[in-house]
C-alpha cells in the first residue's frame, strides 16, 4: 500500500517552516544586497517588533514607562518566552551584559548574522523608549560561529562599539 502525503515521515510543521523561511529570506538579502544592507532591513523589522513588545509589556504591567531594572527583566522574559536562553552575566548602573546559550532562531541562525539585528533592535528600542538612550553591542554571536552570544546593553553614550538607539519624540 502506498504512503499518502498525510502519513509521510516529514518533520514539517509551522514553527520549523517559519524558521526556515526567515533563514532563507535573510540569506537571500545577505547575498543580494550584502550583510550591511540586510542588517538594515532586519533592523526595520526589529524596530517594529520592539515597539509592539514594549507596548505589550507596559500594557500588561499597567505601566507607562519601564525603569532600568524593569527593562532588564522584560528583555530576559521576552527571550525566555521565545525559547532563548538569555541570562545576565554582569549588571551595573551603566550597562547589562547578557549571555545566551540558545538562539530563539535555533540552528537556522548559523551563518545569518543579519538575524542578530532582531535582538539588537528589540533590546535597543525597548531600552531607548523607556530610558531615552541605549547602545547595543553584539560582542559574540552564535550566528557568527561562537558557542554563545554576548550582548552588551549600554544606557549612556560612551566610546564603546555598538548600534545607538534614541527615544522617538
Amino acid at each position: 500500500m502506498a504512503n499518502s502525503p498525510e502519513t509521510a515521515p516529514l518533520l514539517l510543521e509551522r514553527e520549523s517552516f517559519l524558521l526556515d523561511l526567515l533563514r532563507e529570506l535573510s540569506g537571500t538579502l545577505e547575498d543580494v544586497v550584502g550583510i550591511d544592507e540586510a542588517e538594515g532591513y532586519v533592523s526595520l523589522v526589529g524596530q517594529a517588533i520592539g515597539s509592539k513588545i514594549d507596548h505589550d509589556y507596559k500594557d500588561a504591567l499597567s505601566l507607562s514607562s519601564l525603569t532600568r531594572e524593569q527593562v532588564g527583566e522584560v528583555l530576559l522574559d521576552l527571550k525566555r518566552r521565545i525559547q532563548g536562553d538569555f541570562y545576565i552575566v554582569e549588571e551595573t548602573p551603566d550597562y547589562i551584559v547578557f549571555g545566551n546559550h540558545k538562539c530563539p532562531f535555533g540552528d537556522r541562525v548559523l551563518g545569518r548574522p543579519s538575524l542578530c539585528m532582531m535582538t539588537s533592535n528589540v533590546f535597543g528600542h525597548i531600552a531607548s523608549e523607556n530610558l531615552k538612550y541605549a547602545k547595543v553591542e553584539l560582542k559574540e554571536t552564535i550566528a557568527n560561529g561562537a558557542d554563545q552570544c554576548r550582548v552588551v546593553l549600554y544606557f549612556n553614550q560612551n566610546g564603546e562599539d555598538g548600534r545607538e538607539y534614541f527615544k522617538r519624540s
